[in-house]
């Protein structure tokens, strides 16, 4: 399998990998902008945005849209993250092109017609409200609140309801104008596919983008503070959280063995110890994300009311205990659980196309798979338990809980416990 990449005139970057045998492909495209690229006012607005892009253009109804895609068996969907908004659909190889120019208009070219506007402002904030219904969705958003606050990449995705309430159509015209520039675009096409046709339909559909500059993005701060909020609910949701590398660091696949070894799987440290071996919770686990310039490592767990501050005090004395007590054996077993969910993942052409796109936006090039496997198979033990001893050292985590919480250690609290 090869990987071309392509740069048009205007910035706007193609990158392609054909998979020979697969009689189905998937084709996105990917803008570098997020909720981090929102000022304060538009806190929500890069969501709305993409949910906008599906209610109509100039050429196409939001029904015609769905006929379009649906007619050839395929799909369309689309997702807003901290620092990329993602448009993309999956078809038959002989559909590439329909998706392509479908695409393009639902992303250059939405109409944002204001009854369409109120429509889908309603199911928004239905989104908000079934997410402040559900802990354990909410609970992310407060944390990385309570690890970045006052900071773009601190504030929710969704927004809050206030300001998307007031959002019109020079809002979303507004963002588009500053942030949807050709060199701000990545299409990204995967499975079987003809990557010089794709490239020549990008060429033909995204060539005429005029470029322009992009704008700064403030830089995330971690600074480690709690949001606490006891509701009356059966489960005491906790969240915790700790400074990891950035996205280009070689720190970040320590990052990601360690949280895989410390509560990435049934074979887990936090899961054997505290679910399998106490019987204190039914989820627990521990996750590393990486990003531009910084990254999160985030455990989370729930309990009851009554067990919570055993349950929180036990994190972190695992915490503590990985600083100098990791085996090779469980170095061995995350390297290959991490390895596994690489090399499966990239069966499918959806997460081949994302892959590719996420490595454009991040090198201007497309790692092999080879190197990839080679830096994670180059984090040895003594790397894993400096990692470890660092977290640790810091002490310095975010803390988020909800639910029956009265009981729980404060932030301060865990943070000494973890410097002891």
């Amino acid at each position: 399998m090869s990987v071309g990449i392509h740069r048009l005139p205007n910035g706007l970057r193609v990158v392609t990998e054909l998979m020979p045998g697969l009689h189905s492909a998937a084709i996105g495209v990917w803008v570098t902008a997020g909720g981090r690229h929102e000022r304060v006012e538009q806190n929500g607005i890069a969501h709305f945005l993409e949910h906008m892009a599906f209610k109509g253009t100039p050429t196409r109804t939001a029904l015609r849209i769905a006929e379009e895609i649906e007619d050839v068996g395929g799909y369309i969907n689309a997702y807003t993250g901290k620092e990329m908004t993602a448009y993309y659909a999956r078809v038959l190889s002989q559909d590439v092109e329909l998706a392509m120019d479908l695409l393009s208009d639902i992303v250059l070219r939405p109409v944002f017609a204001a009854n369409d506007i109120e429509v889908e402002r309603g199911v928004i904030l239905q989104e908000i409200g079934q997410a402040l219904d559900t802990p354990d969705d909410i609970i992310f958003d407060w944390l990385h609140e309570a690890a970045f606050p006052d900071q773009p990449f601190g504030r929710t995705i969704l927004g809050l309801s206030e300001r998307v309430a007031g959002f019109g159509r020079a809002d979303l015209a507004g963002f588009v104008r500053e942030h949807y520039g050709p060199s701000q675009m990545i299409v990204a096409a995967a499975g079987g596919i003809d990557p010089e046709a794709v490239v020549r339909a990008a060429e033909r559909l995204f060539g005429d983008l005029k470029p322009r500059p992009g704008l700064a993005v403030m830089p995330a701060r971690f600074r480690g503070t709690e949001h606490r909020e006891v509701r009356d609910l059966e489960q005491a949701h906790l969240a915790l959280a700790f400074e990891g590398p950035n996205v280009r660091s070689e720190g970040a696949y320590a990052a990601q063995i360690y949280a895989t070894a410390l509560g990435g799987g049934m074979s887990s440290r936090l899961f054997q110890e505290i679910r399998e071996r106490r019987g204190l919770c039914y989820t627990i686990f521990a996750q590393a994300g990486a990003y531009d310039d910084t990254g999160m490592i985030t455990l989370y767990s729930g309990t009851g009311a009554e067990e919570v501050g055993n349950l929180s005090t036990l994190i972190v004395d695992e915490l503590r205990r990985a600083a100098d007590g990791f085996s090779a054996a469980e170095l061995d077993r995350a390297r290959a659980q991490l390895k596994a969910g690489l090399l499966m993942g990239l069966e499918s052409p959806t997460a081949r196309a994302e892959r590719l796109a996420r490595m454009i936006s991040i090198w201007d090039r497309v790692p092999s798979v080879e190197e990839t496997v080679a830096k994670i198979d180059a984090v040895d033990l003594d790397r894993l338990r400096a990692f470890a001893e660092g977290i640790a050292a810091r002490a310095e985590p975010a803390l988020a809980l909800l639910g029956p919480v009265s009981r729980a250690p404060d932030r301060a609290e865990l943070a000494r416990r973890l410097a002891a």
